[in-house]
Formats: C-alpha cells, sequence, structure tokens
C-alpha cells in the first residue's frame, strides 16, 4: 500500500519509473514541475519521493534539487527522498545524504538496483513512522504509569455477571458501550477488555471528553500540524492516531457537543482522520471503548445525543452496577484500598474496626468505588491508631445510615457505640457538637467512649 512521488522535468524518466515501480506500489504520482511540490506535500503523504537534480535551470550542479530537497524536508520532516541525476558523483552524493537525502540514484539506472533502492527507501519510512509512534506511545505511558488502579475487584452476582460479558466481548473487535454512574469503575472495565482482546500488546488510550473544550476536542483526538495555529510549534499525534492498532477509551462521550458528535461519527465511518491544519487523511485502526453516566437513549428522543452515533459505538453495551447494588464486595473493597493506603502511607498496622466496615456496608456511597477509595485514602491520613474507627472516617449523610435497618442488631452495648460513632462522624469528630446531639455532658460521652474504645 505504498505511495510514490516521483518529480523529474523528463517524461520518459516519469514513465519509466512509473512502469517499473507499478508492481510494489499502489499509488506513484509523478510530476514534472518541481513548483508543484508544495500543493501536493500539502494534500498527501508519500512512503518515497523520487526528486530529479537538475532542472532546465541548471543541468549539471544539483543546486535545484538540493533546494528542493530542503523544501521537501520543511514539509514533511519524517520524508523519505532518492535523489536522481546523470551527472552524479561521489561528492555529489556525500552532500545529498547530509541535507537530508536517504540514497542517490544515477541515470541511466540497473532496474535491479533501482528496486533494491526503493525497497530500502521504503523500510526505512516504516522505521522513521515506528520509531514516532514509539516515542509518542512510551511518553504517553510515562505519563499514565502509577496511575489509578488497574484491577477490578467483586465477587457479588452482579459483577459475576460484567465478568463474564468483559470475557465474551474481549476477543471480537466490535466498538463496546460501558454504562454506569460517577465511579463505578467504567475505565477499570475497558481495561479489562483491552487486556484480555487480541490488541492487549498493543497501547490502551483513554481520553475524558468531558474535559474537552471543542478546539480542543480535535487537537487531542485527530493531532495538529506546526504552524495550525498560534501555540503549534511542531507536529502533534492525535489520540486516535496514536492508538491505531490498540485501543481507545472514550469517556464521558453523552457530553459531545452536535458539531464533536458529527466529526466524531465521520472519523468511525471513514476509519480516517485529518490533523488540524491538514488536509492529508491519515487511516487509524482504533478499537473503541465509549462510556457514559447519562442517560443517552433519553438524550437520543431529546435530540440531544445523534442515533445513527449510538448505533455505531454500541454494538455492546455493558452495565456497571453502582456499588450499592453490590455490597458484597464492600469488605474486599475496602481491604484492596487499605492495603494500597497502609504502604503508600507507611502505616503497616492499621487494621480496619468491624463496627466501622458494616457502617460501610451500609452506606449509600452515591459516588461509588471511587468515593470509597478516597474515604479510606484520607481515613489512613488521618487516623492517629492502629485501627481505623468510625471517628475518623468522613463521608456524605446516607438515607440508610438513619434508620432502624442499619443497626443490624439488637445488642444494646453494640446499638450505643453505634449512635456514638455515628454522631461523632456527623461532626467531624468534634466531641463537644456529638455530645450535644445527643443530649450528654462531654464528660459523660468521653466516658463512653473510653468503654466502647472510641
Amino acid at each position: 500500500m505504498s505511495k510514490v512521488l516521483v518529480v523529474d522535468d523528463n517524461e520518459d524518466i516519469l514513465l519509466a519509473v512509473k512502469l517499473l515501480l507499478k508492481p510494489y506500489a499502489s499509488v506513484i504520482l509523478t510530476e514534472n514541475n518541481p513548483n508543484k511540490i508544495y500543493s501536493i506535500l500539502q494534500d498527501q503523504t508519500f512512503d518515497v519521493i523520487f526528486l530529479d537534480m537538475n532542472y532546465s535551470k541548471d543541468t549539471t550542479s544539483g543546486h535545484e534539487g538540493f533546494f528542493w530537497l530542503k523544501e521537501i524536508m520543511k514539509l514533511d520532516y519524517k520524508a523519505v527522498v532518492v535523489l536522481i541525476t546523470a551527472y552524479g558523483d561521489v561528492d555529489t552524493a556525500v552532500k545529498a545524504i547530509k541535507e537530508g537525502a536517504t540514497d542517490f540514484i544515477l541515470k541511466p539506472w540497473q532496474n535491479e538496483k533501482f528496486i533494491a533502492t526503493f525497497n530500502s527507501a521504503l523500510k526505512l519510512r516504516e522505521s522513521r513512522n515506528e520509531l514516532e509512534k514509539m516515542k509518542t506511545k512510551q511518553s504517553y505511558i510515562n505519563q499514565i504509569s502509577g496511575n489509578g488502579l488497574n484491577e477490578i475487584i467483586g465477587i457479588s452476582e452482579p459483577m459475576q455477571k460484567v465478568f463474564s460479558m468483559i470475557q465474551k466481548v474481549a476477543e471480537t473487535d466490535a466498538n463496546i458501550l460501558i454504562l454506569g454512574e460517577n465511579g463505578t469503575g467504567k475505565e477499570l472495565a475497558a481495561r479489562a477488555i483491552h487486556k484480555h482482546s487480541k490488541r492487549a500488546k498493543e497501547i490502551f488510550i483513554s481520553v475524558d471528553i468531558g474535559s474537552l473544550t471543542q478546539s480542543l476536542f480535535e487537537s487531542e483526538l485527530f493531532g495538529y500540524t506546526k504552524g495550525a495555529f498560534t501555540d503549534a510549534k511542531e507536529d502533534h499525534v492525535g489520540r486516535f492516531e496514536l492508538s491505531s492498532g490498540g485501543t481507545l477509551f472514550l469517556d464521558e462521550i453523552g457530553n459531545l457537543t452536535p458539531e464533536m458528535q458529527s466529526k466524531l461519527l465521520t472519523v468511525i465511518q471513514n476509519k480516517e482522520v485529518f490533523r488540524v491544519g491538514s488536509s492529508k487523511p491519515i487511516p487509524i485502526d482504533s478499537r473503541m471503548i465509549c462510556a457514559t453516566n447519562v442517560p443517552v437513549y433519553e438524550q437520543v428522543a431529546a435530540n440531544k445525543f445523534r442515533q445513527d452515533l449510538l448505533y455505531r459505538i454500541n454494538t455492546v453495551e455493558i452495565h456497571l452496577p453502582p456499588l450499592r447494588e453490590r455490597k458484597g464486595d464492600i469488605p474486599l473493597l475496602t481491604e484492596y484500598f487499605l492495603s494500597i493506603y497502609k504502604r503508600k502511607y507507611n502505616k503497616p498496622e492499621l487494621t480496619i474496626d468491624p463496627v466501622t466496615l458494616k457502617y460501610f456496608e451500609n452506606y449509600e456511597w452515591p459516588g461509588n468505588i471511587r468515593e470509597l477509595q478516597h474515604a479510606i485514602e484520607r481515613s489512613v491520613i488521618l487516623c492517629d491508631s492502629d485501627k481505623l474507627k468510625l471517628a475518623d472516617i468522613s463521608l456524605l449523610p446516607s438515607s440508610n445510615t438513619g434508620n432502624d435497618e442499619s443497626f443490624n442488631t439488637m445488642n444494646l452495648e453494640e446499638i450505643e457505640k453505634l449512635i456514638i460513632q455515628k454522631a461523632l462522624l456527623k461532626f467531624d469528630g468534634n466531641v463537644s457538637k456529638a455530645a450535644k446531639e445527643l443530649g450528654l455532658t462531654r464528660t459523660s460521652l468521653y466516658r463512653r467512649m473510653e468503654k466502647h474504645g472510641l
């Protein structure tokens, strides 16, 4: 599928090269006027460019060839240029290589030599493309390495259904739509799909659509060329191009504006992107996984989300349950996060009070797993003892923690302890305010806290 450009003022040379390379290249563009190089390279990218050294103004020095070589390298710094001349010598060849040429061919040439030179040049172009992508990928990997968690934790029945669905869809290349509330682990699910897919050895790119403005949406997803706008100091590889061969995860896709939706749909349909500031199509091969916490079908009904785009991104849907619907996983998640932050904050002896864990199981968790994670990290930081107690926890009021159903016990001692803990939690550990709420003096509350080990 290689593309070749041949620039020479001799029509016979152009025809000869075209016939010679026809079996080896999918596109061969010939041009006898070097002044058209600007417009040609603004619209297209070529794997190999054959450039004549001498034109009508000067048939022997090669100055024109060196001029156009420099111009080509300005337009495409990865360009692979093979110079052609009938008057070449070693000095000219060495100078051409120093100026950025890949190789040098003398007229008349031997066909076998020409083909060998072409194949070498083609491999060099592929290597340069791969090197650029690898550098960009490595830079991206370095940015995200160590951020967040990389495992889905769960033994509850709702999560077993999710695991089963992930296993079924991972091996396919189908586009996936993950639905779920904020903090339910949509990105973790997307990473699990990628990990078990045929693309597992390729890169996984995550993009938070909700954080992108209209202009950032295009430059981040599609990339941009040097000079496309004021701050564009160099070419920038977009997320689609970067994730080609791997997986692209678009989070909060329900926040796309109608214009963004239209542009995204075009990319998915055509499987190619245009960098901002360029009219050259770049083919992409990304497995798309999208996610949203908004009722996307209601948005479609209200004409806020394109139905044709929804069809494109949801070949298969995966629904992630909120934490309140998988309470059997709370003890496991708690221990998991606690083990992480004990190591991080050097508190190896820290454990969690069973009453605190019971409170966790009865709490609504409006922020889901993310709220649980942050609550535990904050509590580990603030805890002054070797046991994480309810007084160390700071959570939003829960509809399930203020009624009799939250106790799950008839033992008066345990109920008293729970009530004291809830009062302390409500007032962030302020004993005076908690005592007033409970109708006790500060001395009485301290005595009861000591009795219950609070």
